[in-house]
């Protein structure tokens, strides 16, 4: 089975990024490839329970990033990012795992494309 990872730096409302990565990711794992999100920097943001998208003309992913989870879809959150972006650990949303460098690194070599975000 074909793997690939799919890196998410940027928050969730804002620009397009995590739309796409998620929008990406379903429809991967639906052509039955495996997928790995990961989320680095802002995108950590995505992994927050109760997004808040009011005002910002974007469409809220929080169930998007469920429906990923539900479909297959292994969603990896970076540690550091995690800890700067001030998302702890009972904030985020289920299936959503914490991930340190040496472990995405793992994933990310483990596969055979990468697209970031």
């Amino acid at each position: 089975m074909e793997k690939i990872a799919m890196i998410l730096r940027k928050p969730p409302y804002g620009d397009i990024n995590a739309a796409e990565a998620v929008r990406h990711a379903l429809g991967a794992v639906s052509g039955d490839i495996a997928v790995s999100l990961i989320l680095v920097d802002g995108g950590v943001h995505l992994a927050r329970k109760g997004q808040d998208d009011t005002g910002t003309g974007f469409t809220n992913l929080e169930a998007t990033l469920k429906d990923c989870n539900e479909m297959g879809v292994e969603v990896f959150a970076d540690n550091l990012s995690l800890i700067e972006y001030g998302v702890k650990e009972g904030e985020r949303v289920e299936g959503v795992k914490a991930a340190n460098e040496s472990e995405i690194a793992a994933i990310i070599k483990s596969c055979d494309t990468t697209m970031i975000f």
